[in-house]
């Protein structure tokens, strides 16, 4: 298992830099939207849809995501902001900041195939289009809020591990303390305002690095939102992983869990920003 978790670690980190680094944006664009389409064939699984059902679907979101990005003109080199998006990634922002905390609190589950099915357009659209569109502007911007992301996780896991004591939710996912996430907000607070200061080239002014501390533990928090998110419905479903595709790792969706939360409010700060 090991074995395979390592290998596969190496093939994705060099596939995707790749991607990331040597596709056009109109290619990088297709892989968003392949992404799109992977983590919605999962979602359909795990939620239990027809296998005729989950093929559609997944076809259906990856189209979506193709048809939205080149409306967008995320599928061009050079391009003006994508305003458009905005109601998009509003959206998501309004989910995982205003449904999914009552959600994971009640522990509800997804009463039918409907709502499952619009769940789950929330869950992959915007941040796959958030994916297009943040590495449009640079491969790096995307990369630093990814590996923003895996601060949250690494700083949450080490300060959890030292100092946790009270269980963050106990119900959903035992090994998550407090502790842990509070870890993560100065971890990932720290990370961003010397990113701040590295990209401002010292210019960055007392306000700016005012401002950026409530966005980074929005951002903390909506990452560890997502997180739980999945973790519950996976239990509630009664399975470990998301997917197989990834041998060692699970599927696309345990890879991607925190960043369906967390790039779409990164995608609106950045259009904010752009007015």
């Amino acid at each position: 298992m090991l074995k395979a978790r390592v290998i596969t670690a190496i093939v994705l980190v060099l596939g995707f830099l790749a991607a990331l680094f040597g596709l056009p944006a109109a290619g990088w664009l297709g892989f968003a939207a392949l992404v799109c389409g992977l983590g919605a064939h999962e979602w359909a699984v795990m939620l239990r849809f027809k296998k005729s059902a989950c093929w559609i679907y997944s076809l259906l979101l990856a189209a979506l995501c193709g048809a939205f990005g080149v409306q967008a003109g995320l599928h061009n080199e050079a391009t003006v902001a994508p305003f458009n998006l905005a109601p998009v990634y509003g959206v998501s922002v309004l989910f995982w900041a205003a449904c999914v905390p009552l959600w994971l609190r009640a522990r509800w589950t997804v009463p039918n195939p409907a709502t499952a099915a619009l769940v789950g357009l929330i869950l992959l659209l915007p941040p796959c289009l958030a994916i297009a569109h943040l590495r449009l502007l640079s491969p790096w911007l995307l990369l630093g809020v990814m590996a923003a992301v895996w601060m949250a996780d690494i700083a949450a896991y080490f300060t959890g591990r030292a100092f946790g004591k009270r269980k963050l939710a106990p119900n959903i996912s035992p090994g998550k303390s407090w502790e842990g996430a509070y870890g993560a907000c100065v971890g990932v607070s720290l990370y961003g305002l010397v990113c701040l200061g590295l990209v401002g080239h010292g210019q960055a002014s007392l306000l700016h690095y005012l401002l950026a501390v409530p966005v980074l533990l929005a951002f903390t928090g909506l990452s560890i939102i997502g997180d739980l998110f999945e973790s519950m419905i996976k239990r509630q479903v009664g399975v470990k992983d998301s997917g197989k595709l990834l041998p060692g790792h699970g599927g696309i969706l345990d890879r991607i869990d925190s960043l369906t939360s967390t790039l779409p409010l990164v995608a609106l700060t950045v259009l904010w920003f752009a007015i």
